[in-house]
C-alpha cells in the first residue's frame, strides 16, 4: 500500500519479533494494531470499489461517470487524504491530543462509509469528504501513539512498528476480498434478489462493510484504550504563537489544495507542471548553498520529486489497474470465477510475504546496504518494470481478455519497488531534517504523496479499454517516464550523497 510510507520507516527492523505475536510488546500495541488493521480494512475495502462504482452505468447501480471524470475524482480524493494529514497532525499535537484525534477521526470515517452505503450522489460525495477529514485526523495520530509506547532506546521499537505495519497489510489484504464479494459477486446479487432487494444495490453493501470494519476498530480502541499511554493527550493550548502557527498551517494547506484543484480547470492545467518544477528548483537552489543544513534540505526535495513520480504511477492501482482488471482481465483462475476487486489484495499479500525478507536483507548487509538514493532508484526501476510488463498484456487484449497472472506479475514487481523506496522515505526525511524543522519536513513528505496521488488520477484519466494498441502505448510511455527518472536519480546519486553530508 502506498500510504504505508508514513509507517514503512520501520519495515527494515533490526530483528523480527520472536515468541507469541504481540506478547513481548507494551500492551497498548494490541489495540493500536487492531484499530489500524480495521481502519485500513475500511479504507482499502472502499478504495477497491471506488472507481468501479463511479464508472458503472446507472442501470448497474453506479454513478455512470466517464473514465476521465472518475479518475479525477479518485485523484482529488486520495490527494486530499494525504494533504489533510498535515493540519490533522497539527490539531492532534497542539489541541486535542492523538488519542482523541484517533477516536474522533475514526467516528467521522465510519460516518463517511455509511453515507456511501446510501444510494444517492449527494451522500456519495459527502461520504468521501468525511473519510478525507477523518483520515487526516487519525492517520498521523495513531502512528504517534505507537511511537509513544516505547522509551528512547527501547530495542523493541523497530519490531513494534513492523508489527503495526503488518496490521495495515492484513487489513489491506482482506478488505478487497470482503467488499469485492459483497459488491460484485453473482452469489451476493442472487442473495439480494432472493431477499427482494435490487441486486444493483450490492455496491452499497460493500461500502457498508467498510464502515462496519471501522466501527470494529473503534470498539477495540475504546475497550482497550486504557492500555495506551496518555502521551500528548493533553497538549498545551496556551503555547506562545500557537494560534498563529495553526492559522499558517491551515491557510498554507488550504492554498496548496486550492491550487491543486484549480489545475483541473480548463486553462489552468499548466499548474501541474509546478508539481515538478517547484521541488526541482528547491533542490537545485538549496543544493548549491554553502550551508550543510540547506544542502540536506535540498536532498529532501530530490527525494520528494522521486517519491512523487513513484506514487503517481504506483497509485494508479485504484484507477488504471482496477479498470484493466474489471474490463480486460479474465476474472477466473483455474476455472473459479472471482470479483475483479480481488486483485487489489495482491499488493498487501506480497508485502506480508516480502517485508520480512527485506528486513533480513538490509540487516544482513548492514553498512554494505545501498544508500538511500540507490534504494529510491531501485524502487523506481522495479515500478518501471511493472508497467513495461503491462505492454504485452495490453497488446494481447486485442484478441480478448487476458490472464490474471499478468496482474500478479505487476503487483509483485510494484511491491518489490515499494519495499525499496517506501520504507526508506520517512526515515530519510527525519534524518535529514534539522531538529527544529522535523514537522515541516514531514509535512513536505505528505505533500509528495498528495501530489503523487493527484497525478495518478490525472494519468489514469487517459485509460482506454477499447484500443489495445493505444493502451500498450499508454503503459509504455509511463514505464519510460519512470525509467528516465530512475536513470536521472542514478546519475545524481553522487551529488545527492554529498548533499546528505554523511547521512545514509
Amino acid at each position: 500500500m502506498a500510504e504505508r510510507h508514513d509507517l514503512g520507516t520501520q519495515t527494515a527492523a533490526k530483528q523480527w519479533p520472536q515468541g507469541r505475536f504481540l506478547s513481548r510488546h507494551p500492551p497498548g500495541l494490541t489495540p493500536l494494531f487492531f484499530t489500524e488493521l480495521w481502519e485500513r480494512f475500511s479504507y482499502y475495502g472502499m478504495r477497491a470499489l471506488l472507481t468501479l462504482f463511479m464508472v458503472a452505468p446507472a442501470t448497474a447501480g453506479g454513478l455512470g461517470l466517464a473514465t476521465a471524470e472518475a479518475a479525477m475524482v479518485y485523484g482529488n480524493y486520495t490527494m486530499a487524504v494525504y494533504m489533510l494529514s498535515i493540519p490533522g497532525g497539527f490539531i492532534a499535537d497542539t489541541l486535542i491530543g492523538p488519542r482523541r484525534a484517533v477516536l474522533i477521526g475514526g467516528v467521522i470515517i465510519a460516518l463517511g462509509h455509511f453515507m456511501l452505503a446510501v444510494p444517492a450522489s449527494a451522500t456519495f460525495y459527502l461520504g468521501l469528504a468525511c473519510i478525507v477529514v477523518g483520515t487526516g485526523l487519525l492517520k498521523p495520530s495513531i502512528s504517534a501513539l505507537v511511537g509513544g509506547l516505547y522509551a528512547e532506546g527501547d530495542e523493541r521499537r523497530d519490531a513494534g512498528f513492523s508489527l503495526f505495519y503488518m496490521g495495515i497489510n492484513i487489513g489491506g489484504f482482506f478488505a478487497p476480498l470482503v467488499t469485492g464479494f459483497l459488491a460484485q459477486s453473482a452469489l451476493m446479487k442472487s442473495w439480494l434478489a432472493g431477499w427482494g432487494i435490487d441486486p444493483n444495490m450490492s455496491w452499497h453493501w460493500g461500502f457498508g462493510a467498510a464502515g462496519v470494519g471501522m466501527c470494529l476498530g473503534l470498539l477495540h480502541f475504546v475497550l482497550q484504550g486504557r492500555t495506551i499511554p496518555d502521551n500528548g493527550s493533553s497538549p498545551a493550548r496556551t503555547e506562545p504563537g500557537l494560534w498563529r502557527h495553526g492559522a499558517a498551517v491551515l491557510v498554507g494547506t488550504g492554498l496548496l489544495m486550492t491550487l491543486t484543484l484549480l489545475s483541473d480547470r480548463s486553462g489552468f492545467e499548466w499548474l501541474r507542471y509546478l508539481f515538478l518544477a517547484l521541488p526541482i528548483a528547491a533542490a537545485i537552489g538549496l543544493g548549491l548553498s554553502d550551508s550543510v543544513e540547506r544542502k540536506r534540505i535540498g536532498a529532501v526535495f530530490v527525494f520528494f520529486t522521486a517519491a512523487m513520480i513513484f506514487f503517481a504511477i504506483f497509485e494508479q492501482a485504484g484507477v488504471t489497474i482496477a479498470l484493466f482488471a474489471d474490463q480486460l482481465m479474465r476474472t477466473e483462475l483455474f476455472g473459479i470465477a472471482f470479483p475483479s476487486a480481488w486483485v487489489q489484495s495482491l499488493n498487501s499479500l506480497f508485502v506480508i510475504l516480502l517485508a520480512p525478507v527485506f528486513a533480513w536483507a538490509w540487516t544482513r548487509l548492514g553498512p554494505r546496504q545501498p544508500s538511500s538514493p540507490v534504494k529510491f532508484a531501485l524502487g523506481l526501476g522495479f515500478l518501471a518494470a511493472s508497467y513495461l510488463l503491462m505492454v504485452p498484456a495490453a497488446v494481447l487484449t486485442i484478441e480478448g481478455k487476458v490472464s490474471p497472472l499478468w496482474l500478479v506479475g505487476l503487483f509483485f514487481l510494484q511491491t518489490v519497488g515499494e519495499l525499496c523506496l517506501s520504507p526508506v522515505g520517512l526515515s530519510t526525511m527525519t534524518k535529514l531534517a534539522p531538529a527544529r524543522l522535523v514537522a515541516i519536513i514531514l509535512g513536505i513528505w505528505f505533500l509528495a504523496a498528495a501530489w503523487g496521488n493527484k497525478l495518478a488520477g490525472v494519468l489514469g484519466s487517459a485509460f482506454t479499454a477499447t484500443d489495445g494498441a493505444g493502451l500498450a502505448a499508454y503503459f509504455l510511455w509511463q514505464a519510460a517516464l519512470v525509467a528516465v527518472a530512475t536513470l536521472v536519480l542514478i546519475a545524481l546519486t553522487p551529488w545527492v550523497k554529498r548533499l546528505m553530508g554523511g547521512i545514509r
